[in-house]
């Protein structure tokens, strides 16, 4: 939002995830509407300005230091990280395609778009 934090993705983007979990849900105030970019296809100009929450032992979270936007859900073992689609200009080539843990999911919205939902994580193939 305040521009001390810039992003570069050298990937498209395709599928976005809307996570409906309390954490991610009390991280941006709704859910997070995220893409998974490839670790190396991601350029963070101003990184000094990214704030990390280690939210569990898997995962942590990055936030812009200076103005407190939501940046990333990142899973450190793995070798993406979870953008939020918000931080990004448009267009972003990405579309939202299915909702997770819609189990814990917030009393005050309804989801009617016709999207795969998932009670927790989608099933793997």
């Amino acid at each position: 939002m305040c521009g001390a934090v810039r992003l570069e993705i050298d990937a498209e983007l395709r599928e976005a995830d809307a996570c409906h979990c309390t954490e991610c849900r009390k991280q941006t105030g709704h859910y997070l509407v995220s893409a998974n970019v490839p670790r190396d296809a991601l350029t963070v100009h101003g990184a000094e300005h990214v704030t990390w929450f280690q939210s569990s032992e898997k995962v942590r979270r990055g936030f812009c230091a200076v103005c407190g936007s939501t940046l990333f859900w990142d899973p450190i073992a793995l070798d993406w990280t979870a953008v939020a689609l918000g931080a990004l200009d448009a267009p972003t080539g990405a579309h939202l395609a299915l909702h997770i843990f819609v189990a814990e999911k917030g009393d005050y919205y309804t989801l009617d778009d016709g999207l795969p939902r998932h009670e927790r994580f989608p099933p793997r193939k």
